[in-house]
């Protein structure tokens, strides 16, 4: 298990506002610990991408780098950031799975990678100009394997998603939290399309991803006067991020200040996290970490 040592108080990670993100960064500083390329090398996210459970949460953790802290990395982090890159995007080249996910991570990794290029010598690079620029042609090969990427044709005799039931597959449907899968699921069969328009899918969807004073404000109505829940989900992705669900997160260990990925096998087998916690009640001390908050963490 990686750990990664840093402040005394993780009860700040509940606060909010720049004072209280500053006061961990300092707390940060006194540990050794000031920069997010220390924190990235430190922690296990290669083994993490092979988890189910962890992959979403590394991939957005990459994204948000991507977007706004690419050049705050040592050289280094720089390596081993696109090291776990290369693995994600073997991965989903073998496994065929999540493919838009890291389509996205690409499109804005390109579009850092070409800003940074068209603005050297305004901006500090790490490192040679021409490694940049091999990792920018790198990033638009990859770009390219995944739009070849053809999904093999299913040759079994097995049990198919035509020979559920109708309320199974509503069950399925009603399980997903992404409305871009609702409608990719909703064309593999008529009865799947069917229920992929049901209204009151797509306001679950609304009521859980937003805000009712969101939603609201963005409502679309059809000619009759009906609430058009599905235009309005998409309307809303395009004005407020949508909630992030992830199957496993880091945490933070108040008691012990440390971050650890929590070990659900063993919490759920033995109770036991996979963090060897000295405090009377382990759990109470664990807080999860998103990838936003774990970058705002070395913003300062």
């Amino acid at each position: 298990m990686k750990k990664y040592s840093v402040m005394k108080s993780m009860g700040m990670l509940q606060k909010k506002g720049k004072r209280a993100i500053l006061e961990t960064t300092q707390i940060l500083n006194r540990h050794g610990y000031c920069t997010l390329g220390e924190a990235f090398n430190r922690l296990d996210f290669s083994s993490a991408i092979q988890d189910v459970r962890r992959f979403n949460y590394v991939v957005k953790l990459l994204q948000l780098i991507a977007k706004s802290q690419l050049t705050s990395l040592s050289g280094v982090a720089q390596k081993n950031y696109f090291n776990i890159l290369d693995k994600i995007v073997q991965k989903v080249l073998h496994d065929q799975q999540n493919p838009r996910l890291i389509k996205g991570l690409l499109q804005d990794l390109g579009s850092t990678l070409c800003v940074l290029l068209r603005g050297v010598g305004k901006s500090v690079l790490v490192g040679n100009i021409d490694v940049w620029v091999c990792r920018l042609e790198t990033v638009l090969a990859w770009q390219k394997q995944l739009q070849n990427l053809q999904m093999p044709q299913q040759v079994g005799h097995g049990l198919t998603l035509s020979d559920l039931p109708l309320h199974t597959l509503n069950s399925i449907l009603y399980r997903l939290s992404d409305g871009s899968d609702i409608v990719t699921l909703g064309q593999v069969t008529p009865a799947l399309r069917m229920l992929s328009e049901d209204r009151r899918l797509w306001k679950a969807l609304c009521q859980y991803h937003f805000a009712e004073k969101q939603f609201c404000r963005h409502l679309i109505l059809s000619e009759s006067g009906h609430i058009e829940w599905k235009r309005t989900y998409f309307a809303l992705q395009k004005c407020y991020p949508p909630r992030e669900q992830y199957g496993d997160t880091l945490h933070f260990c108040r008691h012990c200040s440390i971050l650890f990925w929590k070990d659900c096998r063993l919490a759920l087998l033995f109770k036991d996290s996979g963090h060897p916690c000295t405090a009377a009640d382990p759990d109470s001390c664990f807080l999860p970490v998103s990838p936003q908050h774990f970058i705002d963490l070395f913003k300062f």
